[in-house]
């Protein structure tokens, strides 16, 4: 089924990357930052409204005065505590950086090819009235890490320049040991929970209908789905090289997997 794209941007002049879609033989949208054969360009709208923020929810979901909960595309924040569930480390610390980012300020927001989420958040990147990049400047703090869900591909490129700069620095989260990468044979039956960096050995490529699988070990493979394969480059190059994946961890079966979004999820060692 065609994917319908609600592009409503809040945003006098649209600095961020083109987006390109088309179809495939079998009818199938897709989407990219990087231009096909017989792809189009996504036409992008701007508009003008600021809002004020009721809360911050945590440090990448705040909700608007009209109520509306707004999730920050592109990053991903540490967790705070919910209910029984205790903060994760950095988690407060991106809260209240958000808090006093946003007090007394006006926000526009810049929506992308998915307008909400599963959860009917409004996804967005977020933007003061001083032009600040909200989004950007989490991730340039370390405080977020950059979590691209296709085909949400807006300013990819300067979030995984300013993370790469951070991580070099050591700011934030890139400075905690809760955070530092773990050897993927290091891992046991109880996994790891939230998110998580794995080091590897990449020594198969496995292709089924609907993703791509790198195997890194009997007990360990990272899955690309194969709708989102022509945003990465040749994935047989990854076959005996050391690589981090950076992402969640699930288990099915015994195996453990990480899901793959987009290749800054991917590290070439």
């Amino acid at each position: 089924m065609r994917i319908l794209l609600v592009l409503l941007l809040f945003l006098p002049s649209w600095a961020g990357a083109e987006v390109y879609e088309w179809q495939d033989a079998k009818g199938n949208t897709h989407f990219s930052d990087r231009s096909v054969a017989d792809a189009k360009v996504v036409d992008i709208k701007p508009g003008y409204d600021f809002y004020r923020i009721k809360t911050v929810y945590d440090g990448d979901t705040v909700v608007l005065e009209d109520g509306r909960k707004v999730r920050l595309l592109g990053i991903n924040t540490p967790e705070v505590q919910h209910r029984d569930k205790m903060a994760d480390a950095g988690g407060d610390e991106a809260k209240r950086w958000l808090i006093t980012k946003l007090q007394n300020n006006k926000v526009r927001l810049e929506t992308d090819a998915e307008k909400t989420d599963k959860y009917d958040r409004t996804l967005a990147h977020l933007f003061t009235e001083k032009k600040e990049h909200i989004n950007l400047q989490l991730v340039a703090a370390g405080l977020a890490e950059v979590s691209i869900y296709p085909p949400n591909l807006l300013y990819v490129d300067e979030l995984v320049k300013v993370q790469s700069q951070a991580e070099q620095s050591k700011l934030g989260i890139w400075q905690r040991p809760e955070y530092a990468p773990m050897p993927i044979s290091s891992l046991t039956e109880a996994g790891h929970t939230g998110w998580t960096r794995l080091v590897g050995k990449v020594v198969n490529v496995r292709n089924t209908r609907k993703s791509i699988y790198l195997e890194f070990s009997d007990s360990f493979e990272a899955r690309i789905e194969s709708k989102w394969v022509d945003l990465f480059p040749d994935l047989n190059a990854y076959v005996g090289k050391n690589v981090e994946v950076r992402g969640w961890l699930n288990k099915n079966r015994g195996k453990f997997s990480m899901l793959i979004r987009h290749p800054s999820a991917i590290k070439r060692l």
